[in-house]
This record gives C-alpha cells, sequence and structure tokens, in this order.
C-alpha cells in the first residue's frame, strides 16, 4: 500500500543514488505565469525513472536478486533498471520496442543490461517481459504500475514542496501514470490546495480517455513525436490514483511539444525529449488555468534521439512563425525579384531558400513563380512581409 511514509523511506534510500534536481525560473515560457522548472532531465541516466526502478529494486528478497530482474521500457525505465541493476549486482533483462531511439538502446547496454528488441510498440515488448518473466523466474521491474516504483518518482513531489512551498500548481507528464501518481500523492497528501494537472500527447492519449470516460481503455495505436509516453493503456493503480489526486488531464499536439522543445533550448538552454516538454507546452498554449499562478513544469527527461532531433526544430520552427515559406506570382520582367528581395530585407527578413520558375501550362505566358523560404520573429512578422508585398502589387498564391 503506497503511504507517505513510503515515499521518504524511498527518499532516504535513493539519497545516495540520485540527484536533487534544481528548480529554475522560466519567465518567458508563459509571461502571465510564475512558471518554474523541475529539472528531471539533468537526472542521472537523463530521467526521473531511476528513482522508481532504484527503489523498487532495493525492496527485493535476496532470493529474488539472485535470478535477476526484467523490465520492459520505451528507454528511460529500461536505462533506470539497468543502473539501479549494475549497482545491486543484479543481472538485468531489458525488453524494448525495436523502434526505440538508438540513443536510448546503446545507453542501456551501456548500463550492463541485456537488451532483447522486440518487434512493435511498448506494449508488445511487456508481453515478451512477461513471458521471459514466467519462463525463468525473473522479478518483473514494471514501469509505472508497481506501488514501490511509483513510491521512488514520488520522492520528486516531496523534493518540490521543499524547494517551491508557495506553487500553486505542477503540470506532470503522463505516459503509463507512475510519474504522475507519485507526484500527485506526496503533493496532496503534504497540501491539498496544490493544483496537479497531468499532460499527454494527443497521439497517444490513454489516460486521458481513461479519466474522462471512467474506465481504462487500451487505444489501438499511438503515434507522437513524444515517444516516452506513448503508452496504449494506462495501469489499474495508476489510473485509481490519478482518479483520486490529479486534478486535470490534458493533451497537447506534436506541432505544440516542439515548439516546447524549441523553447527550452533556446531560452533555458535545456535539452528535453518530447515526453519531458509536454509539461511545458501545456503552460505555453495556456492548456491549463495557470494565469497568475506560481507553477512548476516538470521535465521528466532529456533523452531526445539527436538524429530526430533537426526535425523537432523545424517543426518547433514553423509552429512559432520563425520560419515561413511564400508563394509569390510574378510577371516575367527585370527587377522582379530585386524588388521583392529588397521588401523583405527592409522589414527585417532572412531569405534562406529561394526558387524561380517560369509559368507552366494553362498560366499566363509572362508569368512566373518564386517560392522563398524565410526565418522570421513570428507570425506578426509574417503577415508584415505579406501586407508589404501586396501593397507593391506582388501577388501570394497557395496562402
Amino acid at each position: 500500500m503506497l503511504t507517505l511514509d513510503k515515499i521518504y523511506h524511498a527518499k532516504y534510500i535513493l539519497k545516495q543514488v540520485i540527484r536533487e534536481t534544481d528548480v529554475i525560473q522560466a519567465p518567458k515560457i508563459n509571461p502571465e505565469s510564475n512558471i518554474w522548472l523541475k529539472t528531471e532531465n539533468l537526472q542521472i541516466t537523463g530521467s526521473f525513472k531511476v528513482r522508481g526502478a532504484y527503489y523498487k529494486m532495493s525492496c527485493l528478497s535476496d532470493e529474488e536478486k539472485s535470478k535477476g530482474v526484467i523490465a520492459c521500457s520505451a528507454g528511460n525505465h529500461a536505462q533506470g533498471v539497468a543502473l539501479a541493476a549494475a549497482k545491486n549486482g543484479i543481472k538485468s533483462i531489458i525488453c524494448l520496442p525495436d523502434g526505440a531511439p538508438i540513443s536510448k538502446v546503446e545507453a542501456t547496454k551501456s548500463y550492463g543490461a541485456e537488451v532483447c528488441l522486440v518487434k512493435g510498440v511498448y506494449d508488445d515488448a511487456y508481453s515478451e517481459a512477461l513471458r521471459q518473466r514466467d519462463e525463468h523466474g525473473y522479478t518483473f521491474i514494471h514501469p509505472f504500475d508497481d506501488e514501490n516504483v511509483i513510491a521512488g518518482q514520488g520522492t520528486i513531489g516531496l523534493e518540490l514542496t521543499e524547494q517551491i512551498p508557495d506553487m500553486d500548481a505542477v503540470i506532470v507528464p503522463v505516459g503509463g501514470g507512475g510519474l504522475i501518481s507519485g507526484v500527485a500523492f506526496a503533493i496532496k497528501s503534504l497540501n491539498p490546495n496544490i493544483k496537479v494537472y497531468g499532460v499527454q500527447a494527443a497521439g497517444a492519449p490513454s489516460m486521458y480517455n481513461a479519466v474522462k470516460d471512467g474506465r481504462i481503455e487500451c487505444l489501438k495505436s499511438v503515434s507522437t513525436i513524444a515517444d516516452g509516453i506513448a503508452v496504449k493503456e494506462p495501469g489499474e493503480n495508476t489510473f485509481k490514483f490519478v482518479s483520486d489526486y490529479v486534478d486535470e488531464i490534458v493533451t497537447v499536439s506534436d506541432d505544440e511539444i516542439a515548439a516546447a522543445i524549441l523553447a527550452l533550448m533556446e531560452q533555458q538552454k535545456l535539452v528535453t525529449e518530447g515526453a519531458g516538454a509536454v509539461s511545458v507546452a501545456a503552460a505555453m498554449f495556456n492548456k491549463v488555468p495557470i494565469k497568475n499562478k506560481k507553477v512548476v513544469c516538470l521535465l521528466s527527461g532529456g533523452n531526445i534521439d539527436v538524429t530526430i532531433l533537426s526535425r523537432v526544430i523545424k517543426r518547433g520552427l514553423l509552429m512559432t512563425g520563425r520560419n515561413s515559406t511564400l508563394n509569390i506570382e510574378l510577371i516575367d520582367k527585370p527587377g522582379q525579384l530585386m524588388d521583392v528581395s529588397r521588401i523583405i530585407a527592409e522589414l527585417g527578413g532572412n531569405v534562406i531558400s529561394i526558387h524561380h520558375e517560369r509559368a507552366n501550362e494553362g498560366s499566363d505566358v509572362n508569368g512566373c513563380y518564386l517560392r522563398i523560404i524565410l526565418e522570421t520573429r513570428n507570425y506578426n512578422h509574417i503577415e508584415e512581409i505579406k501586407t508589404a508585398l501586396r501593397n507593391n502589387g506582388f501577388k501570394i498564391v497557395n496562402d
């Protein structure tokens, strides 16, 4: 049974193992709120997951430790289990979906775990882990639906109440629900007035749907850049804790997540993965009522795959109006390109790509098209440039 005493015990056990992560102010994330960031992306292994994994393993009997442990994960739990097992001298086998980022797979191996790649998503890896558990007698370390794991994650809630005792709310990423269950239980037990909001990716709204409909449901599929929270079905324990202690669950789109990752990099010099940035996305786009409130956004992890980071940044630039494409119809005569360039330059736009072609069949014989990709400040800046071009007689198409 989960109790506040158990979470305090977990804090004591973890004291020599994990880092008590800093809470830093982020004034630009949402100017109408007082936003702070709990930097679990800077935790050892790059994620909060090591807290629950280590505490769970500390509770095993000598016999269980001798047989070894098995786990399944989209990546971060894998690294937490691998590190915890290595520190305790326990054999560990980790089942990961074959689509897990290579960086997470290699990191898991580097901590000494044996990695078993399973075709499919998290839930397929989960089924394989249970099969191996039954066959070999391993102890299964559940990534979220285990009260000792939840107690370990709940130590974040204890740290927050000490670091920012006057906070009005905390925003927490939600996948299977282990993190928010522990954080919400700890915080609500100490101060019921603090609001706890959960955030899921719109492409994987399993807990959101469960809370809305009042029952656990399994999604047919999940699709999101936030791979760390792409869970088809929440746990029985976590669903109950979320129902009892969490004030609201909301969702954010992949575009909003990308914008949050970009904002954290630019404004705070912090690298987060998609799952770690959903809390900031919820604050940036006012998904929860936090105006004039002191709010903590929990950055749950920083293990983003560098191969997709450039794509995420590009998506974030588009989402925030920092990058724009203009298609302009011109009359094919000398000076047109120079005029367009002059207008854009005078208004502070920066041309990074240009494509010019004469009109094709069905168009004006003297016509041509200009496709320009620009770096801009924001959406207002884009509109300012478009208005100036129109006022100078240029026609913008496919607007």
